[in-house]
């Protein structure tokens, strides 16, 4: 069971390269970043991993429909991405021929690199595909009875399919109360008014509050991340902070930081 730590590409690379190595030295498992319009997550992510040694260094999901196999090695080569550290995700970007382009994008990603390759997940039938084709998986907004729930079908696909099962990973999404609350209310209501999410929260009989931790200091907060970790491979922090300042990001990064044994 490990814990990680997860924040927008958009977040200076400056403030990235200090964030990471403290999330290494404080014990999180693995460092993530994610992949948006405007802002490289494989670029973002070498700004973190430049100062360190042995965390996992996660970058979720790029897009198969914006990016080929053949250019996403080539920019993990040329930003020099520590192929032994590296998760490597994935998702099918658009909605049409979803299954198809992720199935045959793995293949291809699989011949062309070492990096363990995992797919974003957050409907049932690319949960099964994940357990048949990936390394890892990826959830996302999922309250904790869901990830029980779709880590079964991840299981019991790559059982089928007589292979390892991958490491079951989710982000979430975690905030410092009061001070995040305005900026989490706007991340929610984003999410719930786009159509893919809105049906993936009413299939979970969720709001997309229910899958987020909220506290108002550090022992709330990982109470609320304990009952994640229950049923995950890799829980992941998703910072909502006030503002990406670095101290902002850092208040809660120590605040959701693993207890040393």
């Amino acid at each position: 069971m490990g814990r990680g730590f997860g924040v927008s590409a958009a977040v200076d690379d400056e403030v990235l390269a200090q964030l990471a190595p403290e999330a290494e030295q404080l014990g999180y498992t693995s460092f993530w970043v994610n992949d948006i319009p405007g802002h490289d997550g494989l670029a973002a992510l070498a700004a973190a991993a430049a100062g360190t040694t042995s965390i996992k260094l996660g970058v979720g999901v790029i897009p198969l429909d914006e990016r080929r196999p053949t250019d996403i090695d080539r920019d993990v080569e040329s930003h020099e991405l520590p192929l032994g550290r590296l998760l490597l995700g994935v998702g099918s970007g658009g909605r049409r021929d979803a299954l198809a382009r992720v199935r045959a994008g793995v293949a291809e990603l699989a011949q062309l690199t070492r990096a363990a390759i995992v797919v974003g997940v957050l409907g049932p039938k690319m949960s099964q595909l994940s357990g048949e084709i990936a390394d890892g998986v990826l959830l996302n907004w999922m309250t904790s009875d869901y990830l029980a729930h779709t880590g079964e079908l991840v299981r019991r696909a790559a059982e089928a399919a007589g292979r390892p099962i991958p490491a079951l990973m989710a982000y979430v999404r975690c905030g410092l109360a009061p001070d995040a609350e305005p900026r989490l209310v706007q991340e929610l209501a984003y999410y719930e008014s786009v159509t893919h999410f809105h049906e993936h929260l009413a299939r979970m009989g969720a709001t997309a509050r229910d899958t987020c931790v909220v506290g108002t200091d550090s022992d709330g907060l990982r109470a609320g991340i304990a009952r994640f970790e229950a049923v995950l491979d890799e829980t992941i922090v998703r910072a909502v902070t006030p503002t990406d300042s670095l101290e902002d990001i850092q208040t809660l990064l120590r605040a959701c930081a693993p207890r040393r044994a």
